[in-house]
């Protein structure tokens, strides 16, 4: 069962010479939008099964922060549809949706609001969530006050603790120490032996094989190849290590991934999430 899925979509940047007018912005909403400018994603279509972990791959510019955009919601598609049967953790860029005249407790409490949890599940989570991020003597502080590694740390454990389906990470853990990195690893971890879904941005190779089931890879916006982790990063890397040779030819048809591991019994008490679907 599919709980992303990914059709035919297209985003177009437009280059601008002069600020944009309001004009323009009202002509673009009830307008067929104009081809001119660059495709940041081009036709790109894949699906994400619960319980999966992916990976997107790609070199800088690809699209990939892009696509993870498109599917949180934060932007939407020129072409194609977006759908998406859950509700999502972002962790995207460092310190986005936190505020920074806000305390640390002040931003865990909008964005579990944000997520779906009430008052009563905030309250509860909150001790985890604190003692994860081992934040106790600064989480009444302004987070202007934070370090970038004391900024991650928070982010990290509220979108660990919230109870999201889907779980996006975008190339942020390196910035953390290397004690927080391996607590990062062994909570991703526990979160995949649990059921957890993964949509991830990396270009730390050997983090994609060890934790992702499944790699797509994006070049220039399109779906270059889909499929198991290993061969899909040899590949990859054999491409990169040869940047003269011609660029390889977008995926027609997706290579078959492997079954997401089976589902492990919830405890008791648990509460099941609802779903929830977005067309872009």
């Amino acid at each position: 069962m599919s709980i992303i899925s990914v059709q035919g979509v297209s985003k177009i940047f437009r280059h601008r010479t002069s600020g944009t007018l309001l004009r323009d912005h009202v002509r673009d909403m009830v307008t067929k939008p104009s081809r001119e400018g660059f495709y940041a994603v081009r036709n790109a279509s894949f699906e994400v099964a619960e319980r999966e972990s992916v990976a997107l791959i790609g070199a800088n510019g690809a699209g990939k922060s892009t696509m993870l955009a498109l599917v949180c919601g934060l932007a939407r598609p020129d072409e194609g549809a977006i759908h998406v049967g859950g509700s999502i953790a972002p962790l995207l860029e460092l310190g986005s949706g936190f505020h920074p005249d806000l305390t640390g407790r002040e931003n865990y409490l909008i964005n579990g609001a944000l997520q779906g949890m009430n008052e009563k599940q905030s309250k509860e989570q909150f001790p985890a969530i604190l003692e994860f991020s081992e934040l106790e003597d600064f989480i009444d502080e302004p987070l202007r006050t934070y370090s970038a590694g004391m900024v991650l740390r928070l982010a990290f454990s509220i979108a660990t603790h919230c109870n999201s389906g889907i779980l996006i990470i975008d190339e942020i853990l390196g910035v953390g120490d290397a004690n927080f990195q391996y607590k990062c690893q062994k909570r991703i971890e526990k979160l995949r032996a649990e059921g957890q879904t993964f949509l991830v941005v990396s270009h730390s190779t050997p983090t994609v094989r060890e934790f992702c089931d499944r790699v797509i890879w994006l070049h220039h916006g399109q779906v270059i190849a889909d499929g198991p982790a290993g061969p899909v990063v040899d590949e990859y890397t054999r491409f990169m290590l040869d940047p003269h040779q011609a660029p390889p030819q977008p995926s027609v048809t997706p290579v078959h991934r492997p079954e997401p591991a089976p589902p492990v019994p919830a405890p008791a008490g648990t509460a099941r999430h609802g779903s929830k679907k977005r067309s872009g």
